[in-house]
């Protein structure tokens, strides 16, 4: 069964399972629940610990030993099997889809992995691990959940902020989860329970934001003008290369440019083009509500932008690259800050 890492704590209340998954690419979440796991382990008498590393060379005969092997003491065990790669290789899923079928008896065992692709959770051994115990998926917050994510940490620390200082964390800790939860941790060594100012917060909280190139196309999808701006001051302040921001925008607007033609022509987008536009069921619908209220003709205008702006970062034009990537994004989004055509004059 799957779950999400929130979750954990209600699932441990009721009773320990012999076999836990924690997988996925927020490290502060899978810390926290293997912490947690651990100390409720713990507290039930699961008092022994073992850890398996597996690195180049580990031999997987250990973990059968480690599974077969009585406590010296008698004692209950936890045994943790780590997987840093994500990939035990062929004899290792062997040995993982052996312990989920028959999972060793005293023992809580505890498989850690990496943020997973699609085809490695199709996996026999990782599905043997779904199937045989509880996977916990330890997944990015995202924007829309941050808010919530942030509140939720706040009161636990008997402290509450308006919606407008709530906003001003956001902005300021996107991207970074360790570092926002530093900062809420901050904020409680600083003031008191209770609610907080804007000017409380806003002389306490630093900007730790980290940005990818996903969350601009996000951002430029939902028309979100001073997102945008934030997110690639944030990608040029990083060192991130142009030509590589263009190379994820491009595609997209080419995308939002076929779906606001078929809404304009009252005509839906073919399989192939779907396909062809990698506009799956999930993106689709984004692309569907982004598309209401653009205008086809600014988005060509914009697509030809595009090239210019591949000139301008590869040095063949003159022009900043930066400035054309945000010119690009806010034409894109709807919210040019110049018209297109006379800066294609």
């Amino acid at each position: 069964m799957r779950i999400g890492s929130e979750q954990l704590a209600q699932r441990l209340q009721r009773r320990l399972e012999p076999l836990y998954t924690i997988f996925g690419g927020e490290d502060l979440l899978a810390l926290e629940a293997a912490d947690r796991l651990r100390a409720t382990s713990r507290q039930a008498g699961f008092s022994e610990r073992e850890v398996l590393t597996v690195e180049v060379g580990f031999d997987w005969s250990r973990l059968a030993m480690s599974a077969a092997a009585l406590s010296l003491f008698g004692d209950k065990k936890l045994l943790e099997l780590r997987i840093p790669t994500g990939k035990p290789g062929l004899e290792g899923a062997g040995a993982i889809e052996a312990l989920a079928h028959s999972p060793p008896p005293d023992t809580v065992t505890l498989v850690l992995l990496p943020a997973m692709d699609r085809n490695s959770q199709q996996s026999r051994w990782f599905q043997a691990l779904e199937g045989a115990g509880l996977l916990v998926a330890a997944e990015p917050v995202g924007r829309d959940r941050l808010p919530q994510w942030l509140s939720g940490r706040l009161a636990t620390q008997g402290q509450r902020v308006s919606g407008e200082a709530l906003q001003f964390i956001v902005d300021r800790v996107e991207g970074n989860l360790l570092a926002a939860f530093q900062e809420i941790q901050k904020l409680a060594l600083l003031y008191p329970e209770g609610e907080l100012s804007l000017q409380q917060v806003s002389e306490a909280v630093v900007d730790v934001s980290r940005y990818d190139v996903a969350q601009l196309c996000e951002a430029m999808l939902a028309a979100d003008a001073p997102r945008l701006g934030r997110i690639l001051d944030g990608l040029r302040g990083e060192g991130e290369a142009p030509p590589r921001v263009l190379a994820w925008i491009a595609p997209e607007i080419r995308a939002l440019l076929a779906v606001a033609n078929a809404a304009a022509e009252r005509k839906p987008l073919s399989e192939a083009m779907k396909r062809e536009l990698r506009l799956w069921p999930a993106r689709l619908t984004q692309f569907e509500r982004a598309a209401r209220g653009r205008d086809p003709e600014a988005l060509a205008r914009a697509l030809a932008y595009a090239q210019q702006v591949d000139r301008m970062a590869k040095g063949l034009e003159r022009g900043d690259a930066w400035e054309g990537l945000l010119q690009l994004v806010l034409a894109a989004a709807g919210k040019p800050a110049l018209t297109l055509t006379d800066a294609l004059v």
